[in-house]
């Protein structure tokens, strides 16, 4: 197979320059962070160590713990001691995404990089390398590895195949190309382990979010083929800290009438987080852009602040008429 990669999966050149003057670059992967977050910001911070690099990884949220087979897992910090000299945005389509950890009174007199692969990305950085046409951030990071002429290894195919695996929903996205299918085959090849990473972030769940899930799923509806589901504070107050139905929208999407999923999360700030999940054909990427968020077409989400249920109620309404203008 041969390798088809689009123009757009190039990084720069200023950006291979930004990198090898670093000695200490901050990496941030965005709040609320999945497979793709956690595993270009694990795969960028072993990169750059093994450069010689001092990288700080750093995301304001804990990494979820099915991610602890990942390389530098242990080094995530929710918090930012350290002076950097560099700071590289991972996976964020806009700066509020980075949440806490990016602060401009102490950061924003460094350079910023933007690496990014959402269509809805606001170019909020110095240097801005953004690809949509790249399934995921780490379909980037193995681009800028053969850029840097640096080889693979099993760590470091590992972490970038977890981004792709769980970004792709195990390769049943739209955008799974053959220049997907041509990298998965170079991690592969590198020894990265595709039935575990598969096994560990898609098919491993704990009893409490089986629990939530099935409490969310009372609240289902389905309205004009949008169907949505709320997750409370209530809900999971007995259930051990955990916050969001991890999987939950891209799971009551596979009903049959469907063809838009919302699913609504009440968090303890008063705002309420929404993800969204869209079929082929449907894009659910412009209305959160419209509500302070992004994404993909299929996948995209938002935070927002009011009561869940009328959030849910008015957000609801915006996305049956995406199905009616689709019609």
């Amino acid at each position: 197979m041969t390798d088809s990669k689009p123009p757009s999966c190039s990084p720069p050149p200023e950006l291979l320059d930004a990198l090898s003057s670093a000695r200490k670059p901050l990496l941030i992967a965005h709040i609320s962070p999945d497979g793709d977050a956690i595993g270009s910001l694990t795969a960028m911070g072993y990169l750059l160590y093994r450069m010689g690099k001092d990288p700080i990884l750093a995301c304001q949220d804990k990494a979820p713990a099915v991610f602890n087979f990942l390389p530098f897992y242990e080094r995530i910090v929710q918090s930012v001691d350290e002076r950097p000299d560099l700071v590289i945005s991972l996976d964020s389509s806009d700066p509020t995404r980075m949440g806490s950890i990016y602060e401009e009174t102490r950061f924003g007199d460094l350079p910023l990089i933007v690496i990014d692969h959402h269509v809805t990305n606001v170019y909020f950085g110095d240097i801005n390398w953004v690809a949509p046409d790249c399934c995921a951030t780490d379909q980037m990071i193995y681009y800028l590895t053969k850029a840097l002429n640096e080889p693979l290894d099993e760590t470091l195919a590992t972490a970038l195949l977890t981004g792709i695996v769980t970004d792709t929903r195990g390769f049943r996205t739209y955008n799974v190309t053959p220049a997907v299918m041509h990298v998965t085959g170079e991690l592969i090849d590198a020894g990265a382990p595709l039935a575990m990473i598969t096994e560990r972030t898609l098919d491993t769940r704990s009893l409490a979010l089986l629990t939530l899930w099935g409490r969310a799923l009372d609240t289902a509806t389905l309205e004009d083929s949008v169907i949505s589901a709320i997750n409370t504070l209530t809900m999971r107050q007995d259930l051990g800290g955990i916050i969001r139905a991890e999987g939950l929208v891209s799971f009551i999407l596979s009903a049959q009438e469907a063809k838009i999923a919302a699913v609504f999360t009440e968090m303890p700030d008063g705002k309420v987080e929404c993800s969204f999940r869209a079929r082929r054909g449907y894009d659910v990427s412009q209305i959160a852009l419209q509500l302070g968020g992004g994404g993909h077409p299929p996948a995209a989400g938002c935070t927002v602040e009011g009561a869940i249920h009328a959030v849910r109620r008015e957000i609801v309404a915006m996305l049956k008429e995406e199905v009616q203008r689709k019609r």
